[in-house]
């Protein structure tokens, strides 16, 4: 089972709870946007822009259920929609975890946001480190980090 399946909360409530999630534990900016299949939500906080790339489901995927039968168009659409609510309130729960973690003194600030630090450049560190650790694992060597500026 995963997080918020069964959620009922919309996504629009979602987000506004991130935002002012974000502005309790002292967000400066705040910016999101969306294309299809993705969201964005940007922030500043502790001198550190912080984004995170949320992926989200595709309308196309639900026009059968998990065990392989047609839906209706009424079916594909609500599961649809429960999947884009489920998502939002995983991302909620992960921010606030975050944020928590770090103003409980668990972890630094950037340690608990360090994938999604924004480097100078525009990519997060996410982005830059992934493909230097899958270099490491594939050759068994370090790489030093190329940050590509």
């Amino acid at each position: 089972m995963s997080y918020a399946e069964s959620t009922s909360v919309p996504v629009d409530r979602s987000k506004a709870e991130i935002e002012r999630t974000l502005q309790r534990y002292g967000a400066k900016e705040f910016a999101s946007g969306w294309k299809e299949g993705r969201a964005m939500m940007q922030f500043s906080m502790m001198d550190r822009q912080i984004r995170f790339v949320l992926p989200l489901p595709l309308q196309s995927e639900f026009s059968k259920s998990e065990k392989g039968r047609n839906r209706t168009p009424s079916q594909a659409q609500a599961a649809f929609e429960q999947a884009q609510r489920a998502r939002w309130r995983a991302l909620l729960l992960c921010i606030k975890a975050k944020l928590e973690s770090a103003a409980s003194g668990i972890e630094e600030f950037e340690t608990a946001f360090l994938g999604q630090i924004v480097m100078p450049g525009g990519k997060t560190m996410e982005e830059l480190a992934l493909p230097q650790i899958k270099i490491a694992y594939d050759t068994g060597k370090i790489q030093p980090l190329q940050l590509g500026y």
